[in-house]
């Protein structure tokens, strides 16, 4: 996932408060002692990683072509387990992630680093504080030196909390989430077309492209899918269903198919996923 943004006990970019641990600029924070540091930070615009640490709903952080981080700032520092960058900087996905996120970070990184082409849009299913899941979009960047070699990565994923929109706006999602819903509930198994979500919230193909992307920061099939994980996740934390059932509930054509969408939009299996929330509950 993206900006690396779960741990094995939940995540906190959103919580209240102060920041924790150090206070000095995330550029003060940088990992001197660590191989290939200087190519990297050289790289990267001094203001734009400063800027980074103002930032209460994008987790931001930089890492070298080994997969090591050397800057993060604060909302990725409380997405770990630890209180500071300096317990952070230095360390790879694997020191600070369970197994399966750490996994899907470093397939991600090593396809950006392969291809030097970026990430973007991806859209990702990840636990907030105590556990409770959230939507995030992450992109992932290369970064080049000045001979043009990619030495690294920086990478983003915000928060897709519901920003502020027109009542028009809103209650036009509200029927088209409510309509989703019903759908799923009445013939999971049947695709919905833009088309159709379009007349389900009562305006046209374009205007409901704008609203979706406004309210939710998605395209309306991602919209779809979220909605889908969203019921297949809930499924999976609330009953004992079983995982052929919980998939077509959801709308998926087979439990192969929805293990593997599920498993790329949240970095565990679905079984994995129902293990660890009996487990957090």
């Amino acid at each position: 996932m993206g900006a690396d943004s779960d741990n094995t006990t939940g995540t906190a970019g959103d919580a209240p408060g102060e920041p924790v641990g150090d206070p000095a600029p995330v550029r003060a924070e940088a990992a001197p002692d660590v191989p290939g540091t200087a190519a990297l930070m050289a790289a990267l615009s001094p203001v734009m990683v400063d800027l980074m640490d103002e930032l209460s709903d994008v987790m931001f952080c930089a890492k070298d072509a080994d997969g090591r981080y050397l800057a993060v700032n604060q909302v990725f520092v409380r997405r770990t387990n630890e209180r500071s960058r300096r317990q952070v900087l230095g360390r790879r996905a694997v020191d600070l992630f369970v197994p399966e996120l750490a996994e899907r970070y470093e397939a991600q990184d090593a396809e950006v680093l392969r291809t030097g082409r970026p990430l973007r849009n991806e859209l990702e299913l990840i636990r907030r504080v105590g556990g409770t899941p959230g939507w995030f979009l992450t992109a992932k960047l290369p970064v080049r030196d000045a001979a043009g070699r990619v030495v690294g990565l920086v990478s983003v994923s915000q928060d897709l909390r519901s920003g502020d929109a027109d009542d028009a706006t809103m209650d036009a999602m509200a029927r088209l989430v409510a309509a989703v819903e019903r759908h799923l509930d009445a013939s999971p198994g049947d695709p919905l077309s833009v088309a159709d979500l379009a007349r389900l919230s009562g305006s046209t193909p374009a205007v409901l492209d704008r609203r979706v992307r406004k309210v939710f920061g998605l395209s309306p099939r991602q919209l779809v899918l979220r909605t889908r994980v969203d019921r297949a996740a809930h499924l999976l934390t609330s009953t004992t269903t079983p995982l052929a059932e919980v998939a077509a509930a959801a709308g998926f054509y087979d439990q192969p198919s929805f293990t593997r969408t599920f498993a790329r939009l949240t970095g565990e299996t679905p079984s994995s996923f129902r293990r660890r929330a009996r487990a957090a509950g």
